[in-house]
This record gives structure tokens, C-alpha cells and sequence, in this order.
């Protein structure tokens, strides 16, 4: 079985290749993404393995459809940017990576949350350069603090643990609470109460239609002044020009984002040599207060692995008629 495989970096190559050597599936890597000016690039091939800046709007899939594509095989848990109607309607069948290892996303939304806390970046550069002073390096104890979880998923469990485990009081937010949060003494309550309680708000749900721009400049409103705001789920689960409005009059103390709006253009990428024209994060680069990492929140070796045998085992599945227990669809 021929895939065509998008936005390949040499990791990609190293985890797939050593996983896919001895299956029945063939890949041919493309380092651009996926996208209605590359879509030729799917001729000959049996589908797709793509990742989470590939653009599969229906133009994309119905060309998809024309090449004989069967599969949209997705190396990342959200869909948000695959159009399932469109892949139901050509009978292309979608599967994805639900879970690959939720303590790495969660761990690095706590090395967010200590870094922007503690400034270890900033003494990191400060020291290097012999510049051995304390001055406005102070940060805040964690312990007793208020942490509010919106999104207790697999993910936002996880780092609703770690946060009770470093002496936090954790308080979440999800249509459907879990059980072992509640016997951990973790209080469900609803959004704007969370907001307006914690000292800490960590983003972990999916994006959705109702969680687009879940923060905004309604909802910075209802912040406690100064908080510290922490997202390493979805990028437009913050409204970016109400957040800067937000870091500009001091209702968010702290941001840390490992995800961004309109990162599709910008992360993974060296744009080092390149002058960025995107005014909204040359802004938000600008604030001293404001950490941003280019989507590695998933980059460890333990997920790197997880990821490459789900998505073979998808196509595996796919290939031999076996039922697709990581299908997405438009009733997911």
C-alpha cells in the first residue's frame, strides 16, 4: 500500500521508517504540506499520512477522491482541520493518533508554567553573559495556588495531577468530568467561576465550533488581574489580538502558548533569515512576560514512537479490512 507522506521532518523519517520497514506499507516522504497547490503530489498513491498544519478542506479531499486516495491518515489526535463531511461524502476514510503519550503535552505545559514563573530563561542568558544578578527575576510559589483546568481529557488529566501534586488546588471545567479528578477532591465547576478563581487557566480541550476563541476579551474580563494563562492544545482556542489587548492592561500577568492561530505559516519551519510578517506574534514575541514554543509540547521519544506505530497500525487496519477503531467522522 503506497502513502503519500506530508510535512516531513527528518524525525518523522527516523520513527516511521524504522516502523514501517517490515509492514506491507510504502512511503514516500514530501517535506511541503498538504495543501490545494500540492494535491498533485497524491497521484499513484493509496492515501495520505498528514499532520496538523495539512489543509484537507474539501477542495483538497475531492481531488484526493479524483486521485483514487482512500485514507487520511492523521499523526495527531485533533481533526479540527481535516472537512469529515467531505472525506464521508468521497468515502475516504480518516483515522488519527487519539493518544500518544498525554504526559508529555501535560509536562510541558508545567515546564511553561515554571519557566514563565521562575524566569529560568532569562537567568539562563543573564548568566551566560556573567551577569550573575537576582534583580526582577522574582517569581511566586506554586504551592497553594489555584489551578484552573479547562479540558479534562486524557491530557488535562495529567496535568491536573502533576498540579495537585506540587501542592495546588486544581479546579476544572469540562462538559463531561472525570471520576478520578472528582475521588482526587478536584471541584468541577463552570467556566467563569474558574476564570475568575485561579491564578493559573491551562488550556487542554479540542477545538470546536463552541471552543473557538474560548478566551477572549469577554473572558480575559472574568480573569483574576495578573493571572497566568498556559495553552498547549489548539491555537485559536485563543483570540490572539484580545490576548495581546489582555497582556497590554495587565488582566494576563503570564502567557505561555506552545500552539498559535495562524502557526501553519510559522512553526516548524527556520525562518530564521526571513523577516516574519505576522505582526500579531512579532507582538506577542515582544512582551517580557510572554513564553511561546513552536508546537514540541508531543516531542518526546516516547510519543514520537507511539505516533509511528498508531498511524502504521491505522493503515495496517485500513489495508487488511479490519474494523478502524481510531476512525474519525463528522459524528465524532
Amino acid at each position: 500500500m503506497k502513502i503519500a507522506f506530508f510535512n516531513t521532518k527528518s524525525y518523522d523519517r527516523d520513527y516511521f521508517e524504522n516502523f514501517s520497514e517490515n509492514s506491507e506499507i510504502e512511503l514516500t516522504f514530501f517535506d511541503g504540506t498538504l495543501n490545494c497547490e500540492t494535491t498533485e503530489l497524491t497521484k499513484g498513491f493509496d492515501g495520505v499520512c498528514v499532520f496538523v498544519n495539512d489543509q484537507l478542506h474539501a477542495d483538497v479531499i475531492e481531488k484526493l477522491a479524483e486521485h483514487n486516495n482512500k485514507i487520511i491518515a492523521l499523526r495527531c489526535a485533533g481533526f479540527n482541520n481535516v472537512d469529515l463531511e467531505a472525506a464521508e461524502k468521497h468515502n475516504i476514510k480518516v483515522v488519527r493518533v487519539p493518544a500518544y503519550s498525554p504526559s508529555a503535552v501535560a509536562e510541558h505545559a508545567l515546564a511553561l508554567t515554571l519557566t514563565l514563573n521562575r524566569k529560568t530563561h532569562k537567568a539562563y542568558n543573564r548568566v551566560r553573559e556573567s551577569n550573575f544578578s537576582l534583580e526582577r527575576l522574582t517569581g511566586f510559589n506554586l504551592n497553594g495556588k489555584t489551578v484552573g483546568v479547562i479540558g479534562t481529557g486524557k491530557i488535562g488529566v495529567e496535568f491536573a495531577k502533576i498540579m495537585q501534586g506540587l501542592g495546588c488546588k486544581v479546579v476544572a471545567q469540562d462538559p463531561y468530568p472525570n471520576q478520578e479528578l472528582i475521588d482526587k477532591g478536584i471541584e468541577y465547576i463552570n467556566t467563569e467561576e474558574l476564570l475568575s478563581k485561579s491564578d493559573i487557566i491551562s488550556l487542554h480541550c479540542p477545538l470546536t465550533p463552541e471552543s473557538k476563541h474560548l478566551i477572549n476579551k469577554e473572558t480575559i474580563k472574568q480573569m483574576k488581574r495578573g493571572a497566568m494563562l498556559i495553552n498547549t492544545s489548539r491555537g485559536a482556542l485563543i483570540n490572539t489580538k484580545d490576548a495581546i489587548k489582555g497582556l497590554k492592561k495587565g488582566r494576563i500577568g503570564y502567557l505561555g502558548i506552545d500552539v498559535y492561530e495562524q502557526e501553519e505559516d510559522l512553526f516548524f519551519k527556520d525562518l530564521s533569515e526571513n523577516i516574519i510578517q505576522d505582526e500579531d506574534i512579532m507582538r506577542l514575541m515582544s512582551f517580557p512576560n510572554v513564553l511561546i514554543t513552536s508546537h514540541q509540547a508531543f516531542f518526546t521519544r516516547e510519543a514520537l514512537e507511539q505516533i509511528a506505530t498508531t498511524t502504521i497500525q491505522n493503515i495496517l487496519d485500513f489495508k487488511q479490512g479490519k474494523e478502524l477503531k481510531n476512525q474519525v467522522s463528522p459524528q465524532h
